[in-house]
């Protein structure tokens, strides 16, 4: 009789990265401004690749795609936030917080996975180069590329169908600026431990495994790199790795601190910081990291905006 009392949570309450209302105005400045760069940053990157027949290679096609998974990545938490923090109001309904942790858990395994499938198209690019086109052909190309949607389809919505049998106590109060699965799982006075089990698979799948394999392809490439004669061609090389060095470690660097690490070690403070550098800093700092030093992309990205300013004037 009382679990039927406390199964009624009709919304949360999202207490946000600060719980002092003076900080409020600086949050909501800062995170605009990062969420603005982000959306502009990554929509150019994408319509500079499709709009450049130079850069319609198996390279910049899965950019292209993780710079639309990093802009709904951002968007499925940061918009939220802005308007709890605009309205003064932190509630959120039951079914938009199963939404938000949908979307959420969707494209961050996406992201995973889209960051480990670049590292192998590196490695193919350079350690089988004379087979690269033959290898990385469309058909290869667009199942690496849909394959993971529907795989992150799947996960997403099992961890939101095993969200939805749980009971929740009287204390709705989510210490997070979005509804995310690990701490919504401690508000639940019914046994978590199916979903805290398949939390360990899913990062092991998503997480895991994925780092592990950028480990093994970039542990090939380095020696093929060395193996190289000219100092001219290991630069080379290495310069169009270290791009994507930078973004797994951002990336992966974060997101196993969260769902790896042992739970004795997470304080609400740490889960904060690091959902912020997966979910903002990283999607907003991609398109920098893969462009300033990418020859190509600048200039893609040139005649873009110039193409624009010219045609507003």
């Amino acid at each position: 009789m009382e679990t039927k009392n406390q199964s009624s949570a009709s919304e949360f309450i999202l207490l946000g990265l600060s719980e002092k209302p003076e900080h409020d105005t600086l949050l909501f400045s800062l995170f605009l401004c990062m969420y603005m760069i982000t959306v502009v940053g990554n929509l150019l990157i994408i319509l500079a690749i499709s709009s450049d027949s130079h850069l319609h290679t198996p390279m910049y096609f899965f950019l292209a795609n993780l710079s639309l998974v990093d802009f709904c990545l951002a968007s499925s938490t940061v918009p939220k936030m802005l308007v709890n923090i605009q309205t003064k109001s932190k509630s959120i309904s039951y079914p938009c917080c199963l939404t938000q942790m949908y979307f959420f858990h969707f494209f961050g395994i996406m992201d995973s996975v889209l960051i480990a499938i670049m590292a192998y198209d590196r490695f193919i690019a350079i350690c089988h180069s004379l087979h690269y086109t033959t290898i990385m052909n469309p058909c290869l190309c667009g199942l690496l590329a849909g394959g993971p949607w529907v795989f992150s389809c799947f996960i997403s919505l099992t961890h939101i169908l095993l969200v939805t049998r749980l009971v929740f106590c009287h204390d709705h109060e989510l210490p997070h600026y979005f509804c995310d699965l690990t701490p919504l799982l401690r508000l639940s006075c019914t046994d978590t431990s199916v979903n805290k089990i398949f939390v360990l698979i899913v990062a092991g799948m998503v997480i895991a495994t994925p780092f592990v394999c950028i480990l093994a392809s970039y542990a090939r490439i380095i020696a093929a790199i060395m193996k190289v004669p000219s100092a001219g061609g290991r630069k080379k090389a290495f310069s169009t790795c270290s791009s994507h060095l930078s973004v797994v470690a951002l990336f992966y660097g974060t997101t196993i601190g969260v769902y790896l690490c042992p739970v004795s070690v997470h304080t609400v403070v740490k889960e904060k910081a690091s959902a912020v550098m997966y979910t903002v800093v990283t999607p907003m700092l991609n398109p920098f990291i893969y462009s300033l030093r990418n020859r190509d992309l600048k200039g893609a990205l040139k005649k873009v905006i110039n193409r624009k300013f010219t045609s507003s004037t």
